[in-house]
């Protein structure tokens, strides 16, 4: 709607001058440089419309169009650099099987386990009096229905007796008579009526299901249970700082004898936090291990700021690798080689051509593209390699093309402030820690496995949208800590916070090192989803 602008700003410049009419009919000149600065401001917001209605109505796929293939063809004279679609096509080998036709059974979605009711339809007697000579008929067979029913979630009140033991025969004789009690089980919170599987379902609800506290509240109001959010929030708080915390720093403990971790952080508002108003910025750090670690670690921290020094607190006595996004307060960690993320300076090229108006193309950008599309084409050949071999292959045919695009980048300039202009300014500045990831065949292209891990936070956050205290975004930090550790270790996040919560009571009473027992790899096998 709003492309005619350059255009109209070019005629005024060719014509050396811009005339306006006011309402005494004098005339206005603009002088050249102003008029400049103003169509860059134009061209610049244009952009970023683009830009923006591209990322709302447009594909969030960054897949190579042929457009960026055919720039690729262009920037490599070896044969096997890139290839047509119909020649990959026609590459391409699936591997034969057989796939079970699915009979539109019920059946067919149901877990082996599954409760099952049979509820039996009879004639009444007297309905099965034979019409011919009036004798009881008898069933000789039967036709089965089969539905799916769900059951809401219910409240049940437990009642736990405990009974008290004496002798009656030395009672009947006068002999001291003993008495025996049954040991009770510690109380999850002492003085409380909540359960382990109360506030596991509740913890769930929130941090998985993305339902907040005060939604939780009117579904139980709902069906006569009125359990108030402060009672709900009270036990998730409690139950983090006494059990989950542990959990959570022997996790920590585990995590930092790894050599290679992603990071990330994202925003969260805080209402009430001491000497901050409720508009200051508040954030929600993650660090994770990567693909080489035989239990996968998740875990949140959360910092009222986003400075240096919260990743340097929190990784105090890590060495290794940080593969992380651009941002510098990651860059000067003590003992910590940055390694970036290549899906991160792809995006920023794809954006810079999403950014040209319609009909129109950004052949550098497009080569931008391109250069990225191969590294990543080249990492799905080395996905099943052994990390010596894939650093080795990585030596011999990544860097080559490493090197051209560094070459070919240093030739290429665009407005600071476009699209562009970012994507080749981000790619110059990043690139020591781009290329980091030739250090060590473990080490991924990318930080997606990050952005993964902190997207369930990213989509509850728009449910509850903020932590009314710190206290409370450091709870919901570990248990979310807890819950995105037990899904990437295969486990049900309510099955295992329920044995965390069943367990630590007791353990915590008579066990110095209780919470390494009660790591997610340590959980029983009925802490897995159902089959």
């Amino acid at each position: 709607m709003l492309d005619f602008l350059p255009l109209l700003w070019y005629n005024l410049y060719m014509s050396r001058e811009v005339v306006s009419e006011t309402s005494n009919a004098e005339m206005v000149i603009i002088p050249r440089a102003e008029y400049e600065e103003m169509k860059s401001q134009i061209n610049w917001l244009m952009e970023q419309l683009r830009i923006i209605k591209s990322k709302q109505f447009g594909s969030k796929s960054e897949k190579s169009s042929e457009q960026t293939e055919e720039q690729l063809s262009l920037l490599f004279d070896e044969a096997e650099a890139w290839v047509t679609i119909e020649e990959k096509q026609a590459a391409t080998k699936v591997k034969e099987h057989t796939r079970s036709r699915k009979s539109g059974s019920v059946r067919d979605i149901l877990p082996e386990n599954i409760e099952v009711v049979e509820v039996e339809h009879t004639l009444p007697e007297e309905e099965r009096a034979c019409p011919q000579c009036g004798e009881t008929m008898q069933p000789i067979g039967r036709e089965v229905q089969e539905s799916l029913e769900f059951i809401p979630a219910k409240a049940i009140l437990k009642r736990d007796i405990y009974y008290t033991y004496a002798c009656e025969n030395c009672k009947e004789n006068d002999i001291s008579t003993p008495i025996v009690k049954t040991p009770k089980d510690v109380a999850l919170i002492p003085g409380s009526y909540a359960s382990p599987e109360a506030v596991a379902y509740i913890a769930v609800q929130k941090f998985v299901m993305g339902s907040p506290l005060y939604r939780q509240e009117q579904e139980w109001n709902r069906q006569g249970l009125m359990l108030s959010r402060q009672t709900m929030s009270n036990w998730l708080i409690f139950c983090s700082d006494n059990y989950a915390l542990p959990v959570y720093l022997a996790l920590k403990t585990e995590e930092m004898k790894h050599d290679l971790l992603h990071a990330d952080e994202t925003e969260l508002q805080v209402l009430h936090e001491t000497n901050r108003t409720a508009q200051q910025k508040s954030y929600m750090w993650l660090y994770r291990t990567s693909g080489d670690a035989e239990h996968p670690i998740v875990l949140y921290d959360y910092a009222p700021g986003r400075g240096q020094e919260y990743p340097n607190a929190f990784l105090k006595g890590f060495h290794g690798y940080l593969q992380t996004d651009g941002y510098s307060g990651y860059h000067g960690l003590e003992g910590v080689t940055h390694v970036g993320c290549w899906a991160h300076a792809r995006r920023k090229f794809d954006e810079a051509c999403r950014a040209v108006p319609k009909g129109k193309r950004s052949p550098t950008a497009e080569q931008g593209v391109a250069y990225c599309t191969q590294l990543f084409e080249l990492e799905k050949e080395f996905k099943d390699l052994s990390p010596e071999e894939r650093k080795k292959q990585r030596l011999e045919r990544e860097k080559p093309v490493l090197d051209a695009m560094l070459a070919w980048a240093n030739t290429r300039s665009a407005a600071p402030k476009s699209a562009l202009g970012k994507a080749l300014t981000y790619l110059k500045n990043q690139w020591p820690y781009l290329n980091n990831y030739l250090l060590d065949g473990r080490i991924e292209l990318s930080n997606n496995r990050a952005e993964r891990s902190i997207k369930p936070f990213v989509i509850s956050r728009k449910n509850f949208l903020f932590a009314n205290t710190a206290r409370g975004a450091q709870s919901s930090a570990v248990l979310f800590s807890l819950i995105e550790t037990a899904k990437e270790n295969e486990l049900d996040p309510y099955r295992y916070l329920t044995w965390v919560f069943a367990e630590a009571p007791r353990l915590s009473q008579s066990e110095p090192e209780w919470a390494s027992k009660l790591l997610p790899w340590n959980a029983p096998t009925n802490c897995r989803p159902a089959k």
